[in-house]
């Protein structure tokens, strides 16, 4: 079983910061959690799923072009964590933000978490 819990959402004005985090947990996790892929996914109203950043068992990132420069993602290799840290937030970045890993051609997904940036 993989289970991931996300935190560290809530209200912030444009511009400002917030720090998002993963916490993995599972049988499949301990050691190998560096071999599995994470990523952030956020959904709002209204709209599609769509990837924010990712990080490869190489260590590898990608980023979404709308959050590139702006987003960084990091895995916590000892506290089986990915943190997401969310610089100059814009309005349209509102959207529950979601944690997903891919375990043996399988998606799992968190519960999400919301950040919502309003003046």
């Amino acid at each position: 079983q993989v289970q991931l819990v996300e935190s560290g959402g809530g209200l912030v004005q444009p511009g400002g910061s917030l720090r998002l985090s993963c916490a993995a947990s599972g049988s499949i996790f301990g050691s190998i959690f560096s071999l599995y892929p994470m990523a952030w996914y956020r959904q709002a109203p209204g709209k599609q799923r769509e990837l924010v950043a990712g990080i490869r068992s190489s260590g590898s990132k990608n980023y979404a072009d709308f959050v590139k420069g702006r987003f960084t993602i990091s895995r916590d290799i000892a506290k089986n964590t990915v943190d997401l840290q969310m610089d100059s937030l814009k309005p349209d970045d509102t959207a529950v933000y979601i944690c997903n890993t891919r375990v043996q051609l399988k998606d799992y997904w968190g519960q999400g978490t919301q950040v919502t940036v309003s003046a």
